[in-house]
């Protein structure tokens, strides 16, 4: 019962491998997709590494799960013990993964504070990084660093004279100048939270992927134990002579 339980459970994961190898690329992606929108406003490169991590093991996915597959149908010892270093090493990662993803989640919030007040400094209006300013505010439905009253201390606002803000404050473009005196037509939340807690979420996500994966890992590595030891078990048979 324990032999045939083992077979399903890594069948079932070599299969398991293959979807997984779409999925954590999927994952991956998504995560460095994120990042690169708002690679202005943040100065740690490394922030990247779970995903870069993630793509890497998606790499070899398709790879592990034929190796597992043709060693538990053949029951070959040699191929389940080179199925479970390879879990083993993969199990490893991932948990890496999501040590180093948690501290970064916990990073984004000051690496966010600090290169966001740099690039909302030296807005012009027609530079690249105001362009990215611009968009942010317009995708996260945000304006300023912590509110819409951030502009006031701008050179931008203070060279320009009209007291307004950028177009991309306003809740709805017709008929919206950007002005200070109209409060009800600009966005009222800051710009750093709403990117913190983007980037957090997208993090997490990854995370908890990570995670469900590392479990379906471990009991892949029992599963091999299990189906080694009972293989040297049944290694040998007693002779029975009349």
């Amino acid at each position: 019962c324990g032999v045939i339980t083992s077979k399903t459970v890594l069948l079932l994961l070599s299969l398991a491998f293959w979807a997984a190898a779409a999925g954590l690329t999927y994952v991956g992606a998504y995560v460095i997709n994120t990042y690169r929108s708002y690679d202005s406003f943040l100065q740690d490169k490394y922030a990247l590494l779970p995903a870069v991590i993630i793509l890497a093991i998606a790499v070899v996915m398709f790879i592990i799960g034929l190796i597992g597959w043709c060693s538990t149908f053949r029951e070959s010892r040699l191929g389940l013990g080179l199925f479970l270093a390879i879990i083993l090493i993969i199990f490893i990662a991932e948990v890496s993964a999501f040590v180093l993803g948690f501290v970064y989640r916990e990073k984004v919030k000051a690496d966010v504070q600090v290169t966001m007040r740099s690039v909302f400094e030296k807005y012009d209006g027609k530079s690249e990084e105001s362009t990215i300013m611009d968009y942010l505010q317009e995708q996260l439905h945000c304006c300023g660093v912590k509110n819409y009253s951030d502009w006031t201390t701008t050179q931008w606002f203070n060279a320009t004279g009209n007291n307004s803000v950028p177009l991309s404050c306003c809740m709805q473009e017709m008929n919206c100048t950007g002005r200070l005196d109209q409060p009800q037509e600009l966005y009222t939340r800051g710009c750093a939270d709403e990117l913190e807690s983007g980037l957090q979420s997208v993090i997490s996500y990854a995370m908890l992927v990570i995670l469900g994966f590392a479990i379906v890992k471990f009991f892949g590595m029992l599963s091999v134990c299990v189906l080694t030891c009972r293989r040297e078990d049944s290694g040998y048979q007693p002779l029975y002579s009349g």
